[in-house]
């Protein structure tokens, strides 16, 4: 994938979107991806999973790859 802006970066923004994580799974980042999965379960149980889901959204998005 390239980098912020790129078109991997906004399907990947959008993934996370509607479920935490799945940009990062999709982006190859796997341990990110279980920390944002895991990490927006539980806080949603104190109604601040809202904030983990925000940050899923703007990391899947913002991620640039280190091999580029």
């Amino acid at each position: 994938m390239a980098g912020q802006g790129s078109t991997g970066n906004v399907i990947a923004a959008l993934a996370s979107f509607f479920i935490p994580g799945l940009g990062q799974l999709i982006q190859g980042r796997v341990l990110m991806a279980v920390a944002h999965f895991v990490l927006a379960g539980v806080l949603w149980f104190f109604l601040l999973g809202w904030v983990i889901h925000l940050w899923s959204v703007i990391d899947a998005a913002l991620w640039k790859s280190r091999a580029a």
